[in-house]
């Protein structure tokens, strides 16, 4: 049975969960966080202060980067990185997105990321992101419940049971209300929601989230279910540590970025510059040269925590037949010969160091060699900035669902081995 303090965390989580239904209220969820417990928010266009003793977050769009310098902190001082992605996979709302027929207002979405589809079925969904006004503010919007994809009865197709297909266009473009679309406006409700003026909104970046509050369930409460786990698990728990942390030799940060669902190559995913940008402000208001810049990478780690799969009860023949992490039996570690994900013997040995500190069992992940595995921010950060990585994560069931499956000890647990990790 979880721990007191694991089904607090789980709790937590599912706060954080409610307050992220997409990439930008996660990120402001972070910064939100995190100024509670101390730490002062920065804007990229001002100049940062000294850096020695700070604890600071800055956000960039649906990304945040959070750090905290010890007193003692030298041009030279390495960095311990745990990140992790806030996009999840779902719906994007199109441009003209108020459609409809045959009496039903509609809602216009494109597919984002990899989601299972029929997963994202018969739920009462939001429509959350950001608008931008005629002005360029940027105002974070959540309609609550208001989009369902309803799916066909089964006597109008009677072999749905046996496999069921649904085409990316024409079955998955939600229903929110009755009536035609030229009298309709759905951006009205979306700013409604979002105390704005609807004739004001000049661009938006808007996608559809389950509206379901995480739940502990099951034999013992050993389980959590929520939705977008992937990756908020490893976002709140790198949030959870780094509002603990106090001191340590490193500097401790915790990077979660945007779009790795989509390859994270965009100016707030980890493929692109941010992390670097912030690394090399942060170095030089230590009064780093470039040398020193490079001797302090060298001196670094980043732990890339994504979710993996738990083997699987029905599906055994899915997984490895040897290593076959189980839900709640602790974090894993996620090793590919190929290096989709970046860990390496190093990285194995610096790990289970960390777990031992913070007293947590850890798991071992690899893929059938018939079934490939997927891939992480890890192998990104490595080649973008040279920094040793190690890949982890928690296991999970149901990953890219609309709702996903972990365990109530292993959330827990992975902030756990961020706190160690950060004050190595």
């Amino acid at each position: 049975m979880p721990t007191p303090d694991a089904l607090a965390h789980a709790e937590d989580l599912a706060a954080f969960v409610a307050a992220s239904p997409s990439s930008y209220h996660a990120a402001a969820e972070v910064a939100r966080r995190l100024e509670a417990a101390g730490f002062t928010r920065l804007d990229e266009t001002d100049a940062w202060p000294a850096q020695a003793g700070g604890r600071f977050v800055v956000v960039r769009d649906g990304a945040a980067i959070a750090w905290v310098v010890p007193e003692g902190a030298a041009a030279t001082t390495g960095v311990h990185v745990f990140g992790a992605h806030t996009d999840s996979p779902g719906f994007k709302l199109k441009p003209q997105p108020t459609t409809g027929s045959h009496g039903w207002l509609q809602a216009g979405v494109e597919v984002y990321g990899g989601p299972l589809l029929n997963s994202w079925l018969d739920r009462e969904l939001t429509l959350a992101g950001r608008v931008v006004l005629d002005d360029g503010t940027q105002v974070l919007a959540s309609t609550g419940p208001l989009l369902r994809l309803p799916q066909l009865a089964i006597h109008l197709d009677r072999g749905v049971n046996d496999g069921l297909a649904l085409d990316k266009q024409r079955h998955t473009q939600p229903v929110w209300g009755l009536g035609e679309p030229q009298s309709a406006d759905l951006l009205a409700a979306v700013a409604a929601s979002a105390g704005v003026d609807a004739g004001r909104i000049r661009g938006y970046d808007l996608v559809a989230a389950d509206t379901a509050r995480g739940a502990v369930f099951g034999h013992d409460d050993a389980f959590f279910a929520a939705g977008r786990l992937d990756d908020l698990a490893s976002v709140h728990a790198g949030v959870v540590a780094l509002a603990q942390h106090t001191a340590g030799e490193h500097i401790a940060m915790l990077a979660v970025f945007d779009h790795e669902e989509l390859g994270s190559s965009t100016r707030s995913g980890a493929a692109g510059p941010f992390l670097a940008e912030v690394l090399e402000r942060v170095w030089l208001g230590l009064g780093a040269d470039r040398e020193q810049q490079l001797r302090a990478l060298s001196a670094s780690w980043c732990v890339s925590s994504d979710v993996g799969h738990s083997v699987h009860p029905n599906y055994p023949e899915k997984h490895d037949p040897v290593v076959q992490p189980l839900l709640g039996s602790g974090p894993i570690l996620k090793i590919n010969a190929n290096q989709r994900y970046a860990t390496d013997a190093p990285g194995a040995a610096a790990w289970h160091a960390w777990c031992d500190a913070a007293g947590v069992h850890s798991q071992e992940f690899v893929s059938n060699n018939a079934v490939p595995c997927g891939s992480t921010i890890g192998p990104i950060t490595a080649t973008r900035l040279g920094i040793r990585t190690v890949d982890v994560g928690i296991p999970i069931l149901s990953m890219h669902s609309a709702r996903e499956l972990a365990g109530v000890s292993d959330l827990a647990a992975l902030s756990r081995v961020a706190g160690a990790f950060f004050a190595a």
